[in-house]
């Protein structure tokens, strides 16, 4: 017995949230360390006090009511469903707090023990991502007036031009499909970013709650994840930039003198930090390392293609990268061992917002492969693909190798 009372009053002490026991009356008759140190008391000060004493005034008169009326049938409940609730330290200042109640009774009488949470941290985070919900529907503002003023600018084409009646319905076309892009823009965005915002919010509250030096470990947790899914929120927003720089024909393909080898060696050691359990990425290279390419390019064609492989495949799985340089030509093949293609989907992989019917819940926005195809082409390459559902799915890249003719530009990428 004495070994349980150790046990519990190790407990009651080390707890990481405040803990204040009231009797009957509504007076404080215990506090642990913890609640001491949220209050701002000494040790006993607060011992004969009402529960009052620790709510800010603007409510502290209207709390007597519910605290009789809770006394008289105390269950366990938590409190400020739908409504924030503050509490309030010695020196005056407020703080939200997560407050919970359960009754019980000893041989002494009848008590409450409420548990006490500071939630401010918490409180900031929600701030952050309501600010970033903010950002979201302005960008989408933004989208629909750029589809809009693209409307406007084709229907005044329209006007201006006499067209034959084939043209007229390809521009309607054309115009629909704009439309419908904005729709799945907005559809894809919604989703892809209140995901990874969730997943934020839950690990920074969740921060909070390990607030001792032994509690590291789990803070590290919950920061690597809180990184990984910000790394995943800028993938899907330089995705959407891509797409625009193509539309507006600035990007574009400037080779340069470079070490495969090394490139190809350091973007591995970049992407590996992607990588599952166990997974792997097996590196091959095979002739000169010199060649001409565009680096930028390039690197954003190979990081779609192995972040894919790594996404779409099984814990312990091995992704392949294979080389192969010649004189004039360059060929890349990636290769992984995860779900595959279905046959049906094959056809449309490369169109823009296209996902295949088995991706399931992982994250993308179905515009990777369609960037990969528009690379390619801007290199003067191709790209192809042989997959099987269930086994595997194989990349294949044609690439030109030869120095470019005429002086050599800078581009913004």
């Amino acid at each position: 017995m004495t070994r349980h009372i150790e046990m519990l009053d190790a407990l009651f002490k080390h707890a990481t949230e405040g803990i204040v026991v009231v009797d009957k009356s509504a007076s404080i008759v215990m506090l642990n360390p913890k609640a001491r140190e949220l209050f701002g008391y000494h040790d006993q000060e607060l011992i004969g006090k009402k529960i009052e004493t620790l709510i800010p005034q603007r409510y502290s008169k209207n709390h007597v009511g519910y605290r009789d009326t809770y006394l008289e049938m105390p269950r366990a409940r938590g409190m400020g469903h739908m409504m924030d609730l503050f509490a309030r330290r010695r020196d005056g200042s407020e703080f939200p707090v997560e407050v919970s109640l359960s009754p019980f009774k000893t041989s002494d009488g009848e008590f409450v023990v409420s548990f006490v949470i500071d939630i401010t941290e918490r409180k900031k985070q929600e701030n952050r991502i309501i600010e970033a919900n903010l950002e979201i529907q302005k960008l989408n503002a933004e989208l629909e007036e750029r589809v809009e003023q693209r409307t406007r600018e084709l229907a005044l084409a329209i006007q201006r031009v006499e067209q034959s009646q084939e043209e007229v319905i390809r521009a309607l076309k054309k115009e629909r499909e704009l439309n419908n892009m904005k729709s799945q823009f907005v559809t894809i965005a919604s989703h892809e970013f209140r995901t990874p915002l969730a997943t934020i919010l839950s690990s920074a509250s969740l921060i909070g709650r390990y607030p001792k030096t032994e509690d590291e470990e789990k803070r590290q947790k919950h920061v690597q994840r809180i990184k990984s899914t910000v790394a995943n929120l800028t993938e899907i927003l330089n995705d959407f930039l891509s797409i625009g720089k193509l539309e507006e024909g600035r990007v574009k393909s400037i080779p340069v003198q470079t070490n495969l080898q090394e490139f190809a060696r350091n973007l591995i050691e970049e992407i590996k930090g992607l990588c599952k359990e166990d997974q792997q990425i097996r590196f091959s290279f095979e002739g000169e390392p010199e060649v001409w390419l565009d680096k930028q390019l390039l690197r954003n064609v190979l990081f779609n293609l192995l972040s894919n492989a790594i996404k779409y495949s099984e814990p312990g799985k091995s992704i392949f990268l294979r080389i192969k340089t010649e004189s004039k030509a360059i060929h890349i093949q990636v290769e992984d061992q995860g779900i595959g293609i279905p046959q049906a989907d094959q056809l449309h992989i490369f169109d823009r917002f296209f996902r295949a019917q088995n991706a399931g819940n992982a994250q993308g926005t179905g515009l990777g492969l369609n960037i990969v195809q528009n690379y390619m082409d801007l290199m003067g390459g191709k790209v192809d693909f042989t997959s099987d559902t269930g086994k595997g799915t194989v990349f294949n890249l044609f690439l030109p190798n030869y120095a470019p003719v005429g002086p050599i530009i800078e581009t913004d990428i």
